[in-house]
Formats: C-alpha cells, structure tokens, sequence
C-alpha cells in the first residue's frame, strides 16, 4: 500500500462517517494529532509491558502492536487529508528529508547542543 492509498482510504472511512465525525478541515487536526498520540501511547504501553521480545516471537502480541500501529498511522492520514496535502507533496517532501539526512553528520550536530 502507498500513500496515496492509505490517504484515500482515511477519505473513504470519513466519507462513510462524516455525519458523526469532525469535518476534513484544518481546524480540526489537532484532535487527531491528540488522538495519534494515544494510540502511539499504547503501542508505547505494549512494549513497556510485554517487551520486544514478545512482539517479535508471540503472534498475539505483534499482532496488537502491529494494529496499535495501523491505528498511528490512520489518524497520521487524517491530519495529513485535513491539511490537504497530497501523496505527491508528502512524497518529495518526504524523500528530500530522507536526502538530506544521509549525508547528515549527527554526532557533530548534537555535539554542538551539549552542556
């Protein structure tokens, strides 16, 4: 699945929800940047209680992460639709980051931020 994938089908859920939802609209991307947050804390949750080992060798448990996870990323498709950025903006932008930090230096970087 690409984004633009994962951004039509963040339109495709609101469309079937819109009447009891928030509108697709900036003004309401902080509630669902809040609501990513929660779910980030609830894979943070499984990691701290089972622990790494147990995401990668009990079904069960990688499972619920795995969906934790998906449930981060479908509200991250939310703010984005919100904001209406398209996959072709979130592409370049996030590959020239990705660009950009191969050839970072992030020793020298962080060495300059130390007390």
């Amino acid at each position: 699945m690409n984004i633009e994938e994962m951004l039509n089908l963040s339109k495709l859920l609101w469309e079937s929800n819109k009447e009891r939802w928030s509108p697709m609209e900036p003004e309401y991307s902080k509630d669902f940047l809040l609501y990513m947050v929660e779910e980030l804390g609830e894979v943070i949750a499984i990691i701290k209680k089972k622990g790494i080992n147990s995401i990668m060798e009990n079904e069960e448990i990688r499972e619920r992460f795995i969906e934790e996870m998906g449930d981060v990323m479908m509200y991250y498709m939310d703010v984005l639709n919100r904001f209406k950025v398209t996959s072709e903006e979130f592409t370049k932008v996030y590959k020239d980051k990705y660009d950009k930090n191969l050839i970072r230096n992030y020793k020298e970087e962080y060495e300059k931020y130390q007390i």
